[in-house]
């Protein structure tokens, strides 16, 4: 077994324009301050890291890890949540995805889907130049509004659906099988990758890619009232990266699952701070490290209550806590009678 590093932290929900937000070495050190150890970066946001100058440039890459290290902390992972997402959009969310790509490409689906496809190439070169071993980002999303359809869907719509998705990623999983990083799907509503089943669609359609892997994050199946843990005890071998996120899931006899159209102040299902909501963190760090998880435990905050900067401080002490430092030996040692092959045939009178 291994102990789980950590805690870190998602940078992606802290950047803003005003100090200690507004820079690398200046958001590092305030992570730093509140104990944590690592942080993991979105590559959308030029002042934090240039995606494309990482992957061509080791140089560069070196300089931006110097950064963060001399901090004290280390870089977890990269992150292309949203040029993930471009990969795959149905025309129904072009004009909503379009804020996700360059200005000059919108309103031009193809040179988006193009772009992003290049985003995730560099994403596989940038983490190998760092050093890096997995990377994360969305799957995007084809066929999400018929996620509960009607009128029904038309036969093999489905099907039509996750060969596309896999004809895109298959090649891109190929890049980073090539630079030796796991691709981690962070499997999510809102994307076609969003539950076991549809997991297991996706990996029939990419041949069962070995680097298609996952980004364990409880938060989103606490909101569809999927088992967490037993998630970990089927995939626990595709487990290569963990969001630590709370939520909660409080039906009513107005709402559920799907929360009428409520913000998220008025959903039953809400993202919570850690230690706010109702996931056994306890249970789900007693299974990743019983099956040997060797990553990084990274706080995602998102609150629809707690402003975010108790949220992180909040979070690093609270994913310290949970930790398990695992045991060199059973606890039941002290007890051992000593053995050997002829003591144990012995025994069994053979």
């Amino acid at each position: 077994m291994t102990t789980i590093k950590g805690p870190a932290i998602f940078l992606a929900q802290f950047i803003g324009d005003q100090a200690p937000f507004n820079d690398l070495k200046s958001i590092c050190q305030w992570a730093a301050g509140l104990g944590y150890k690592g942080v993991q970066m979105p590559t959308n946001d030029a002042r934090f890291i240039d995606l494309q100058k990482a992957a061509e440039s080791k140089t560069y890459a070196d300089e931006i890890k110097g950064i963060v290290n001399e901090t004290g902390l280390e870089i977890t992972e990269l992150s292309t949540h949203l040029q993930g997402q471009l990969v795959a959009v149905n025309p129904a969310y072009d004009t909503l995805f379009d804020a996700f790509a360059p200005e000059k490409l919108r309103g031009n689906p193809a040179a988006r889907t193009e772009w992003a496809i290049q985003q995730l190439h560099y994403a596989a070169k940038a983490s190998q130049n760092l050093g890096l071993n997995a990377h994360v980002t969305f799957s995007g999303a084809l066929i999400w509004h018929m996620v509960y359809p009607w009128p029904q869907r038309p036969a093999g719509l489905v099907d039509a659906a996750f060969t596309e998705l896999g004809k895109r990623w298959e090649p891109i999983l190929n890049v980073f099988d090539e630079h030796g990083i796991d691709l981690c799907y962070e499997i999510h509503p809102g994307e076609d990758l969003h539950d076991g089943v549809t997991y297991e669609r996706f990996l029939d359609k990419v041949n069962n890619h070995k680097r298609a892997c996952l980004l364990y994050d409880p938060s989103h199946f606490v909101l569809q009232a999927l088992d967490y843990l037993e998630y970990i005890d089927i995939y626990h071998e595709r487990i290569k990266m963990f969001h630590v996120k709370d939520a909660e899931f409080n039906p009513t006899g107005r709402q559920g699952v799907y929360g009428g159209y409520s913000d998220w102040i008025d959903r039953a299902g809400r993202f919570r701070s850690l230690g706010d909501g109702q996931v056994d963190f306890k249970g789900i760090f007693s299974k990743l490290t019983q099956y040997d998880y060797k990553g990084w435990a990274v706080l995602e905050w998102e609150c629809a209550l707690k402003h975010p900067e108790d949220g992180a401080r909040e979070g690093a002490q609270f994913i310290k806590d949970h930790i398990i430092r695992v045991t060199e030996r059973a606890f039941d040692d002290f007890a051992a009678s000593g053995s050997d092959d002829s003591f144990n045939k012995s025994l069994l009178g053979i």
